[in-house]
């Protein structure tokens, strides 16, 4: 005789496997520069930072990562890729950027981040076609590793997440690529971002957790 599993059972179940993922993901931000005003802490997503009373970010302490923020509320518009550490101004997470925007609304943790297991696959066509590169490292210029283009009009992360950017050095529109989203499939240059307006990625690496 098994005795059954109560709800009450489940529930608890769940709720410390929740709290044991909610661990490993922990964000302060901050309304004012510097870490001054208003601040509010998170180990899960957040959607629209408003809805807290907040007007707007202007730093952020990362320390459990890592996150991605998103330019406006519900993961809309540009990204930024938010590893361990702190930003003390809006600069320091857009300041690559094509354009510096002081629009931090949502972000949410990135889970499946793997430094030491991440491959990515980019294809010269779209839907996966045409000649393919593997890469299981950081490149700080795709061309400088024989890719032929500035362009990468499809790609598959076959494990980990990625974060490529527009232009070489890991400058420009930042685009978070995961294994767990999408199923790792971007056919198309639009899926990298809400954000993405053309195909050029020129540099790529493994985000750091």
């Amino acid at each position: 005789f098994f005795p059954e599993v109560t709800p009450k059972g489940e529930i608890a179940a769940m709720n410390t496997q929740q709290m044991e993922q909610m661990g490993q993901f922990k964000i302060t931000v901050w309304e004012e520069e510097n870490f001054q005003g208003k601040r509010c802490e998170f180990m899960l997503e957040c959607q629209n930072i408003m809805e807290r009373g907040f007007n707007k970010i202007r730093s952020i302490k990362v320390e459990n990562g890592p996150w991605v923020g998103y330019e406006y509320p519900e993961f809309q518009g540009q990204q930024f890729i938010l590893e361990k550490g702190d930003y003390p101004r809006y600069e320091a997470w857009s300041g690559n950027s094509s354009y510096r925007t002081e629009h931090m609304l949502s972000f949410r943790p990135i889970k499946c981040a793997n430094h030491s297991d991440s491959k990515v696959t980019l294809y010269e066509c779209e839907d996966f076609q045409g000649r393919k590169f593997e890469m299981c490292d950081d490149y700080p210029s795709l061309q400088a590793m024989g890719w032929c283009s500035k362009e990468v009009p499809s790609i598959k992360v076959n494990s980990g997440a990625w974060v490529a950017y527009q232009f070489p050095g890991y400058r420009g529109y930042q685009y978070i690529l995961e294994r767990d989203r999408h199923q790792g499939e971007y056919r198309h240059y639009n899926e990298y971002s809400t954000q993405a307006h053309t195909n050029q990625v020129q540099s790529i690496r493994r985000i750091q957790h």
